[in-house]
């Protein structure tokens, strides 16, 4: 008989980050207990759908515990048409996967993401995947920031 795997503790997970966008979806991984983030890159999106398979790879490499899904807030904490589309997507992830899946607010990330990726490497490095990714990466780590609050 095969043992079931206990689900870590809060603070002890390992959580799969989505930035959601019409054309392309961040991927990042972050561990709680480090509070820290990589970024996978992103997966192409038509109208907001990825490829489900697509995800799928993410999802058995990964193993994650928790699924955090960027929320796009306008500057005022108001909704917006993307915002409703992400909770869409966040609600598929958990149809289609049977994880927990958590939104966090996202507002600047891209910016933020640009930003960094510019000090790493310059405008070649600003490729849409690399910011996808990175923004990512930063929903994830702002996601850990909030925990600790």
């Amino acid at each position: 008989m095969e043992a079931k795997k206990e689900k870590p503790a809060k603070g002890h997970r390992t959580v799969l980050g989505f930035d959601f966008g019409t054309k392309s979806i961040g991927l990042a991984i972050g561990q709680e207990i480090t509070g820290s983030a990589s970024s996978l890159g992103a997966v192409k999106a038509r109208d907001g759908i990825p490829n489900w398979d697509d995800i799928a790879v993410y999802i058995n490499e990964w193993q994650p515990d928790v699924i955090v899904v960027g929320l796009p807030l306008n500057m005022d904490g108001t909704s917006q048409d993307l915002t409703f589309r992400a909770k869409k997507f966040a609600n598929r992830l958990h149809n289609h996967f049977r994880l927990p899946v958590e939104t966090q607010d996202e507002r600047l990330t891209t910016a933020d993401a640009k930003a960094r990726l510019f000090e790493q490497g310059g405008y070649k490095n600003l490729a849409k995947g690399n910011v996808d990714g990175m923004s990512a990466c930063i929903i994830l780590e702002s996601y850990f920031e909030s925990m600790w609050q």
